[in-house]
């Protein structure tokens, strides 16, 4: 069975000495879809917590949500970006849906 853990993060060293270029790459991206650009990190933050939590993901809820608090980022901001998931995930589900007609 998967468990999210966060100890779990602890072995992306051992990621990264088993397939250092490819890490290095991915901390690359990272740093760069991040940096202040045309988007400010701020919001970039909030679209980085929207998208993890359409995804689902715990890890990144947890890294992306307090990221953007350390941007801050308001409840309301975080409630917005939350009900925008819901509603792209909605929208999905009903378009996907016409396939099946």
């Amino acid at each position: 069975m998967l468990e999210y853990n966060n100890a779990n993060l602890m072995k992306i060293k051992a990621m990264r000495d088993a397939a250092l270029p490819g890490m290095n790459a991915f901390k690359a991206l990272s740093d760069a879809a991040f940096a202040d650009g045309a988007i400010p990190r701020r919001t970039k933050e909030l679209i980085a917590l929207a998208v993890a939590i359409s995804k689902q993901c715990p890890y990144c809820i947890d890294i992306h949500g307090k990221h953007a608090r350390e941007q801050g980022v308001t409840d309301a901001e975080v409630t917005e970006a939350t009900l925008i998931a819901a509603a792209i995930g909605a929208g999905a589900a009903v378009t996907h849906g016409t396939h099946a007609m």
